[in-house]
């Protein structure tokens, strides 16, 4: 900075301070160590979610999940029966512009078992109220009953 008059060294200074600013902002914020640990709240929530079902055809039971979610006035989004997935969503009452998000997971979880896991979020929030899980699994119950009475018996 040997040539630098006095006027161009404030210059010279500020676009320094400016760029080791710049420099600072860039790198990127650690996320907390803590983030992905399970909580008492989550074991709670996840045991509203899932329940546990005497089917041993699990196409059966995710035909059972899509009804059931048609029944309530879902809209199905995406299926994967290889990975056992239905994902559903729907306009919330009385607004219309709210919206519902389901995510339904289907496991075997032995010979003659079938795990089921409903996942809802409304407006981006996950729906931890117990009572909506009861709805959708009484729905669902009733939906495999139902099948179960239309197929021929052999």
């Amino acid at each position: 900075m040997k040539g630098l008059t006095m006027q161009t060294r404030p210059i010279w200074a500020g676009i320094l301070f400016a760029g080791a600013l710049s420099w600072h902002g860039c790198v990127a914020p650690q996320a907390p160590q803590d983030l992905l640990v399970p909580t008492d709240a989550q074991m709670k929530v996840r045991s509203l979610q899932t329940r546990t079902f005497d089917l041993k055809d699990r196409h059966a039971a995710i035909r059972g999940v899509i009804a059931s979610l048609q029944d309530l006035g879902f809209i199905i989004e995406r299926t994967n029966e290889g990975l056992g997935l239905v994902t559903a969503a729907r306009f919330a009452e009385p607004n219309y512009y709210d919206v519902v998000t389901i995510t339904v997971t289907v496991r075997q979880d032995s010979a003659d078992k079938m795990n089921i896991r409903a996942n809802a979020i409304y407006n981006n929030k996950p729906i931890e109220d117990p009572k909506v899980y009861q709805n959708f699994f009484t729905a669902l119950q009733r939906a495999l009953f139902l099948s179960q009475e239309l197929q021929p018996s052999s």
